[in-house]
């Protein structure tokens, strides 16, 4: 009898454990409990993979850094400019976004090869990837002669490859998209969320923003330096150059200045207009001491001396106004990356041929 009593009382016990009496029933659950599990379950469905336009701008715009970091680095080692300028254009950062888009596709091709990841990391995907490479490379000359690829191209574009299936992907499949309004986002968590669990989805770590927006201004200079030559040098080809050190210049820059925008506008309720000043003055002093210091290792790839309104070369007012549109547009591309979400649950074997975090978050509600 003591045995049967004492498992009695085992199930009884678990069964109270488990949010149950003894009789069967269910405890009750304060309207906090339930209001703060809404939300939790609210948040997990309005997550979603990133959407389709926002991958292809980043395509590009990755695709973007990529050449300009391969064709500074060749201008190194032929001719050792501490410049460091490389090249792109618009049209192929159109190509790019194509192509990597083409990529994805091939990537979510990867549970056909389920126990033989080998072949599809080092032999299928590297074709694919080559290839694509080798057509871009070629897009220009088709009706004339088609360019011979190099043993050391090859290489570069294998390991670039490699990057891609083994790095890549595997970091995007990890952004979330969240529709909600950005105030909604910054809403700091409150006594009632202590106990709730905080592994899941979160806002894009400082490191990715930065890459981000060093990424957003390569691609700025190289569409305006290739705008600036279609029309004062009549270019067609649309080449556009920047340098990698504008990388660290736009990346930090960028950055300190979303950091403004979060705390005026948020925390102060600073307007539009109130906040542009600050952040003009904070860019010219950027470039005019990221300017000054370069140039004291004849690395600085501009020189404004011959336009007028300028100062020691360094800064110029004549490009006051390219100042402020893009100082407008980062307060969207600002509001655009709280939106994305950093989950590292998130299935990043690519079986499934989607982003899985969501999938993840449902079954931990289940």
């Amino acid at each position: 009898m003591r045995t049967t009593e004492s498992e009695g009382r085992c199930r009884d016990g678990a069964r109270s454990r488990s949010g149950e009496h003894v009789g069967g029933l269910k405890t009750a659950r304060t309207p906090q409990q339930e209001e703060s599990s809404g939300e939790i379950g609210d948040a997990a469905e309005s997550l979603r993979e990133l959407p389709r336009w926002m991958r292809l701008y980043f395509y590009g715009m990755h695709g973007v850094t990529l050449d300009v970091l391969l064709s500074s680095l060749q201008g190194v080692f032929n001719h050792r400019d501490p410049k460091l300028v490389g090249f792109s254009s618009p049209y192929l950062c159109i190509m790019h976004s194509l192509t990597h888009f083409a990529l994805e596709k091939i990537y979510s091709q990867k549970r056909c090869f389920r126990g033989r990841p080998v072949v599809f990391h080092l032999v299928f995907y590297p074709s694919v990837y080559i290839g694509l490479q080798i057509l871009i490379g070629n897009i220009n000359t088709l009706t004339e002669q088609v360019r011979v690829v190099s043993g050391t191209q090859l290489a570069v574009h294998y390991i670039l490859a490699i990057y891609f299936a083994q790095v890549f992907h595997r970091g995007l499949s990890r952004l979330q998209y969240h529709p909600c309004c950005p105030i909604d986002l910054l809403r700091k968590p409150g006594p009632e969320d202590s106990g709730q669990d905080r592994t899941g989805p979160q806002g894009l770590p400082g490191f990715v923003r930065f890459l981000f927006f060093g990424m957003h201004g390569f691609l700025d200079e190289v569409l305006f330096t290739s705008m600036f030559n279609l029309v004062e040098k009549s270019d067609r080809t649309l080449s556009g150059h920047t340098s990698l050190w504008s990388f660290l210049m736009y990346g930090s820059c960028s950055f300190v200045v979303e950091k403004l925008y979060l705390h005026l506008h948020f925390s102060r309720g600073w307007g539009t207009w109130q906040r542009l000043p600050l952040y003009i003055c904070f860019i010219y002093a950027w470039e005019f001491s990221w300017g000054l210091v370069l140039r004291q290792f004849d690395a600085c790839s501009w020189d404004y001396s011959h336009y007028p309104h300028n100062f020691m070369g360094l800064i110029t007012l004549l490009y006051l106004p390219g100042w402020v549109c893009l100082s407008l547009y980062q307060d969207m591309l600002s509001n655009v990356l709280l939106r994305i979400k950093w989950n590292k649950d998130a299935d990043v074997s690519g079986e499934n041929g989607e982003v899985n975090g969501q999938l993840e978050s449902k079954k931990k509600l289940l």
